[in-house]
């Protein structure tokens, strides 16, 4: 018989958000399974060892197994499947090409086919009490208005094949939810962390603060926001809260969760407190989106602004994420989404800290 509560298989790791899961749910009697792709074992091994040695868990609970979500069974030996379906109590399923500029082969190959994989070990699980996936509130593609989070099928397209990618994905996943203990997780534009501003990655609204940083008393002047847009921003720590809270809740399973700002500011609020932050005044004046959106989208706009045309349209797009349900569930456990004004300095003090990841 196991000497383990619960048994948790993980893919993802170590990526920032899987790795503070592991963090967060790392105690004594948990046991994980890891998989991690080749290129990220030496990377994974440390951050286990600073895990175990911070949470005091013993080493031995960690499991590394090498693999691929994009492989038949995960790129598992027969052996490794063979104990990770049998012990596996609960499965988060966070390993995607998160890029916004993913080719459709490789968007595809990770985020469709290897969901496909993950749902057959959820499906070969022999113990599974929860399937935790991770998706995003953009499977809303260029649908406009307000999106709910019992909504899925549309056929309003994509802005990129991310998006497209992990809708299909979830369309997948849902399909289990009528005969499996599934709970689909949306967030928004994960940020840094609200109290101590740390990221792994620069993107989204840092290139905003970035392109701020070049020029503040210049760049500051003329708002690339507008008024008609939302942009919605979640710190880290809200999100990881969020699921480790919800992953535990009978009232979850069943359920898609928006793990989303209720409040989104508009991408020109948005900048403004941007500007205020790194140069202590906001913007003077703003151009009419039709026409920002065309200067943002000229050839030499990336090259001097260093805002990259993939995120463009995220700026100017009318669409807003419902949060009923994760409100709902979450408040039963005192969580909350951070609002952006309180947190915006602590993630520009980390940008001015760490200009280079």
């Amino acid at each position: 018989m196991s000497s383990f509560n619960e048994t948790v298989f993980i893919t993802g790791f170590p990526g920032f958000i899987a790795g503070r899961l592991v963090s967060r749910l790392s105690k004594p009697k948990t046991q994980f399974y890891l998989l991690v792709q080749r290129n990220f074992v030496e990377k994974a091994m440390k951050e286990i060892e600073r895990i175990a040695a911070e949470t005091k868990t013993p080493l031995e609970n960690f499991a590394i197994i090498e693999g691929d979500v994009t492989a038949e069974r995960l790129g598992m030996s027969t052996a490794d499947w063979g104990v990770v379906t049998q012990e596996t109590t609960a499965v988060y399923h966070l390993a995607a090409a998160y890029d916004l500029a993913v080719p459709l082969s490789v968007g595809h190959a990770v985020n469709v086919i290897g969901t496909q994989n993950v749902n057959e070990l959820v499906k070969s699980g022999r113990s599974l009490t929860r399937y935790n996936y991770v998706s995003t509130c953009y499977v809303a593609g260029n649908r406009k208005g307000r999106v709910r989070e019992d909504e899925l099928a549309h056929e309003s397209g994509f802005r990129n094949f991310y998006e497209q990618t992990k809708y299909e994905a979830e369309l997948e996943v849902a399909k289990l939810i009528p005969r499996y203990p599934v709970t689909i997780f949306r967030p928004s534009v994960v940020v840094g962390d609200s109290q101590t501003g740390e990221t792994v990655k620069y993107d989204g609204i840092y290139y905003v603060m970035k392109y701020l940083r070049r020029f503040p008393a210049l760049f500051r002047l003329v708002n690339v926001g507008n008024d008609i847009a939302t942009v919605n921003l979640v710190p880290v720590d809200f999100v990881v809260d969020g699921i480790i809270a919800l992953a535990d809740d009978p009232r979850a399973i069943g359920k898609t969760i928006a793990l989303a700002d209720p409040n989104p500011l508009t991408t020109a609020a948005a900048c403004d407190l941007i500007a205020e932050a790194i140069s202590g005044k906001k913007s003077v004046t703003k151009l009419p989106p039709s026409l920002m959106q065309k200067i943002l989208l000229m050839p030499f706009t990336p090259i001097v602004s260093g805002l990259p045309k993939e995120g463009v349209p995220y700026f100017f797009s009318p669409q807003e994420f419902d949060t009923t349900v994760a409100t709902e569930l979450l408040s039963n456990h005192g969580i909350k989404c951070p609002a952006f004004p309180d947190y915006v300095k602590t993630l520009v003090k980390f940008v001015e800290k760490n200009p280079k990841l």
